[in-house]
C-alpha cells in the first residue's frame, strides 16, 4: 500500500489558514488544463467512495457535494488521541449542528470492529447529533486508501501501536465542491476553535460568490 509521503503531509498541514476573514487555500496537488486556448486548473478533490453509516444506510461523496465538511478518522477502541478528537469534535458539532449545508463525517479505520452496531451505539453514547454527523465504516483497505489517497492524511495497521492502528489526528475541512481547504489538529482546543473560525470564513466564501 502506497502511503503519502511525511514531509508533503507536514507540508499540507503548514497551509492552513491562520487569517479570520482571509480565502482558505485549496489544499493537494493539482492539474493546469489547456481547454480551447484557456487556462483551467483541476484541484485534487475527495475520490469516489461508498461506506455505511451507523444507521445502516450507504453514503458516497455524492451525498457530501453541497456542504461544507469536517472529516476525520478514528476507530471506536483507540487508547490514545481519538477520545479528545472526539471531545473537539462535539464541539464542532453543537457549534454547527442547526446548520443544513454542513456535515460531519467520522470514519473508522478498525472496520472488523466498528461494525454499524457498534458504531450507532459509540455515537448514542457520545451524544452526537444524528442529524449531521455520521460514523461511517465499511472495506478496511478501501477506508485506508482513501485516507491516504483521497484526505490526504496517515492511516494505517500497525502491531506496535496502541490499539494496532496509526492514524492522523487532523480535522478536515472540505468545501462543497469536496475540495481539502485545511487541516487542523484535532486533540488541540485552540486549533479546533481556529477550524470553527474557517469553517464561517469558508461560508462567507460562498455567501460573497
Amino acid at each position: 500500500m502506497k502511503r503519502f509521503p511525511l514531509f508533503v503531509l507536514l507540508g499540507l498541514l503548514l497551509m492552513v489558514s491562520c487569517n479570520e476573514g482571509k480565502r482558505l487555500p485549496i489544499i493537494g496537488p493539482r492539474t493546469t488544463l489547456e481547454v480551447d486556448g484557456a487556462t483551467d486548473t483541476l484541484y485534487h478533490s475527495i475520490p469516489g467512495f461508498v461506506l455505511m453509516n451507523q444507521e445502516g444506510i450507504e453514503i458516497t461523496e455524492e451525498d457530501l457535494k453541497g456542504n461544507i465538511v469536517v472529516a476525520d478518522f478514528f476507530f471506536t477502541t483507540c487508547p490514545s488521541i481519538c477520545p479528545i478528537m472526539k471531545t473537539q469534535m462535539l464541539r464542532v458539532n453543537e457549534e454547527f449542528a442547526t446548520q443544513e449545508d454542513f456535515r460531519i463525517i467520522s470514519i473508522s479505520i478498525d472496520p472488523r470492529h466498528d461494525t454499524i452496531e457498534v458504531l450507532k451505539d459509540y455515537s448514542q453514547r457520545l451524544g452526537a447529533s444524528t442529524a449531521g454527523w455520521d460514523f461511517l465504516t465499511g472495506d478496511l483497505d478501501d477506508i485506508l486508501d482513501l485516507a491516504q489517497k483521497g484526505f490526504l492524511v496517515s492511516a494505517a495497521e500497525d502491531s506496535t501501536a496502541p490499539g494496532g492502528y496509526i492514524h492522523s489526528g487532523a480535522f478536515i475541512l472540505i468545501d462543497k465542491e469536496l475540495r481539502i481547504r485545511g487541516f487542523y489538529d484535532g486533540t488541540k482546543e485552540e486549533k479546533v476553535d481556529l477550524l470553527m473560525r474557517d469553517i464561517k470564513n469558508l461560508e462567507a466564501e460562498y455567501f460573497d460568490s
